[in-house]
């Protein structure tokens, strides 16, 4: 276990373990995806929601980061990534009505962004195969900033200052691809609105970053290990499945 998350003992506030927080990130995602199948973009409670939602991502990668580092087979563990990732492709372009990649996709390639960094010798060869992987995720969930904040991350890992740099950058990539989204003249000028929304829609990865070094004691819970491991990737395309049937429930109503 990292060193400075270790124990509940040197923070009394670290009440939380791996998988606590893991279920939580599931709800704030259950949350987020309700959200974008039922609800008016731009309204109050979709803004909400959507914003709860971003907690999610965040977590995943760091606890992808803190995985990679104690798994006992990384072939297993990718496998298990593209396995799920196509899965879920289907039950994402369902529930959601577009095209690109789903989430396991982006973090499959994370994944591989991690393998680059800690097997790949020449600099040169590493960055080129770490900008193309980031590159990659373009046509999938959480394009580039899961990537960076990924690597940023693992940079950081065991060192509480860096690790909250690395979410601190996170949230500031995030925040300045959100601008255009919310821009709201037709000139497309960096309105304060646009600017402020942005940022305030990025706070779900700096509360990601405050659980993780605040509230994480850095264990995993002591009963129903294997059931939490496949039950995080079970439900996420199962719920997406669950999500696009009461949606066309509703429209046959």
């Amino acid at each position: 276990m990292d060193g400075q998350l270790q124990t509940a003992s040197e923070n009394g506030l670290r009440v939380l373990n791996r998988d606590v927080i893991k279920y939580i990130a599931m709800f704030t995602m259950l949350l987020n995806h309700i959200a974008h199948v039922f609800l008016t973009v731009g309204t109050p409670l979709y803004e909400l929601l959507e914003d709860i939602g971003f907690f999610t991502a965040p977590v995943m990668c760091y606890f992808m980061v803190e995985g990679y580092a104690y798994t006992r087979s990384k072939v297993k563990y990718g496998l298990r990534l593209l396995l799920f990732a196509v899965i879920s492709q289907i039950p994402f372009q369902l529930a959601f009505g577009q095209g690109g990649f789903n989430m396991i996709y982006t973090l499959l390639c994370c994944f591989l962004l991690l393998v680059v960094m800690e097997r790949v010798s020449s600099l040169l060869l590493r960055e080129v195969l770490g900008v193309l992987l980031i590159l990659a995720t373009v046509v999938g969930d959480w394009a580039v900033v899961a990537p960076v904040l990924t690597s940023f991350l693992a940079n950081g890992r065991g060192d509480r200052r860096r690790t909250a740099f690395g979410f601190a950058a996170g949230y500031v990539l995030f925040s300045l691809l959100n601008v255009q989204r919310f821009m709201s003249g037709a000139q497309g000028d960096w309105t304060l609105y646009a600017v402020t929304h942005a940022a305030l829609s990025g706070l779900g990865i700096l509360a990601a970053g405050v659980v993780i070094l605040v509230f994480y004691n850095g264990k995993r819970a002591q009963r129903g290990r294997n059931f939490s491991k496949w039950f995080f990737y079970v439900f996420y395309p199962a719920h997406l499945v669950v999500l696009y049937v009461i949606k066309m429930s509703l429209h046959n109503i």
